[in-house]
């Protein structure tokens, strides 16, 4: 499999294919598992109740129709650039500026607020340490792993995901134990099925209580696209992608609906508040020494992975959008093993913000950074379904036949995950919680489009100039 740079391009400033089927299956099975599972689903749980069930296989079938669409497209076209390159090649530059910048945003944001977390997590050992110097600890180790060899990379998210995988299931396998033996958590109600429609029915909150959940479901999922831009790097993009993706609806009914389903069987939905998390409930009820501590270690072990995956993925679009002439060219620029750096230094210098918000409002950081990624999430997913959708337009007009590796259910699919994405843009803006982040996106894409136009007129002018020259020759 040849190197994802054109023949023109200075072996400086080459990726490299060294990410293995296995890698890129694990990063698929890791990116949807972290804070959004851990802590982040306790919120969605007294939005809607038992309900909620609903809303992530919801969320999950639409979040699999985008990865399809996705996959379609990185199989055809496997480049480091992925959506973004997509959706300017299928619906204008414009739009590929924009999906690619925004992507860069939601990784910043969700990697900050997964910094904050990791720095809340080792507060539970090391109650007197300042949390800045936690997020100073876990920046050196992200940019000891994503500065060497794709492979590395591939390697730590692979362990990495692996732990996580395997407290999951550990905590299915024994939350399952406890209901087959009656075995009850102290001071719950007695475990089985009846606890998902005793406590005030199984919607509590109605159709609106399941709306308002949405918002942290989908910032659960946020993420999952990035396997899409691993294809850049792939040994074998045809055969791993669309085994990655396929993965996705079993990870969510695997990971979330069958973890949260057995949770709510064995605590009553109304006492999981998020001020003790449940995992840690079912881990004491196992009589396993230390669950508290055991989580944490497997909590951390998530936010590392979380981190490691959002810097590489901003740096590989970063070097991308550099190609594109939408970034500086130095973001361009890699080291002899593949590693674009000055894109992984930016992450890794966006990532010290968190530093400064631990350091001047430690117990709010978390909150407001983690408010801000579901709009970026919902957009970068909103193009990859415009740009699929455009693709095959042009693939029907040029009479090319349909891939190995189509979208299911067709163009209708794709319209019923278009109309779910739009739905929770408009919830957003509804509820008072979430307001603030279509507000934040709204600016952030006005600000984008104020410097396309700038960057526009400035290559307008340079073209000018040139012409100018060349006559006056």
């Amino acid at each position: 499999m040849p190197e994802v740079s054109t023949p023109q391009t200075p072996p400086a400033a080459r990726l490299q294919r060294g990410l293995t089927l296995r890698h890129i299956q694990f990063m698929a099975l890791g990116s949807a598992i972290g804070t959004g599972l851990f802590y982040g689903s306790s919120s969605a749980i007294q939005a809607a109740g038992p309900l909620v069930l609903v809303a992530y296989i919801v969320a999950g079938a639409a979040v699999f129709l985008v990865m399809r669409a996705l996959g379609e497209m990185a199989v055809r076209r496997p480049v480091p650039g992925s959506f973004s390159e997509y959706a300017g090649r299928y619906l204008g530059p414009f739009s590929g500026f924009v999906t690619g910048w925004t992507y860069v945003f939601e990784m910043v944001v969700v990697a900050i607020a997964d910094v904050t977390a990791f720095s809340i997590y080792l507060g539970l050992w090391f109650p007197n340490a300042p949390r800045w110097i936690w997020v100073c600890v876990v920046i050196l180790i992200i940019g000891g792993i994503n500065l060497r060899h794709v492979k590395v990379f591939g390697e730590a998210e692979f362990w990495l995901s692996l732990i996580k995988v395997a407290a999951i299931v550990a905590m299915i396998v024994g939350g399952i134990a406890l209901l087959i033996f009656g075995t009850s958590i102290e001071g719950a109600a007695t475990p089985g099925l009846h606890n998902l429609w005793e406590h005030d029915g199984f919607a509590p909150n109605g159709v609106l209580g399941l709306l308002a959940a949405l918002s942290v479901v989908v910032f659960s999922f946020g993420g999952v696209e990035t396997i899409g831009i691993t294809a850049g790097e792939a040994e074998d993009p045809e055969r791993a992608v669309p085994k990655a993706v396929n993965t996705v609806p079993v990870r969510i009914l695997l990971f979330y609906v069958l973890a949260l389903g057995v949770i709510m069987m064995l605590v009553p939905w109304n006492t999981i508040t998020g001020d003790a998390s449940p995992f840690v409930q079912i881990f004491s009820a196992l009589g396993l020494p230390g669950a508290a501590h055991v989580l944490n270690a497997v909590v951390i072990t998530a936010a590392i992975s979380a981190i490691n995956a959002d810097t590489y993925g901003a740096g590989r679009m970063l070097f991308s959008l550099a190609k594109q002439g939408q970034a500086p060219a130095v973001l361009g620029r890699t080291t002899r093993s593949g590693v674009p750096w000055p894109a992984v230094l930016i992450m890794l210098g966006a990532l010290a913000i968190g530093v400064v918000l631990n350091a001047v409002v430690p117990e709010d950081a978390f909150a407001v950074v983690a408010s801000l990624a579901t709009f970026a999430t919902v957009w970068v997913w909103l193009m990859i379904l415009l740009a699929h959708l455009a693709m095959r337009r042009q693939m029907r007009r040029e009479g090319v036949p349909a891939d190995r590796f189509p979208v299911p259910l067709g163009a209708a699919g794709q319209w019923f995950a278009v109309a779910f994405i739009v739905l929770v843009i408009v919830l957003l803006a509804v509820f008072p919680d979430t307001r603030v982040a279509l507000v934040v996106g709204v600016i952030w894409l006005l600000l984008l489009g104020v410097v396309w136009l700038a960057g526009a007129r400035t290559r307008a002018a340079a073209v000018a100039a040139g012409e100018a020259s060349g006559q006056r020759d």
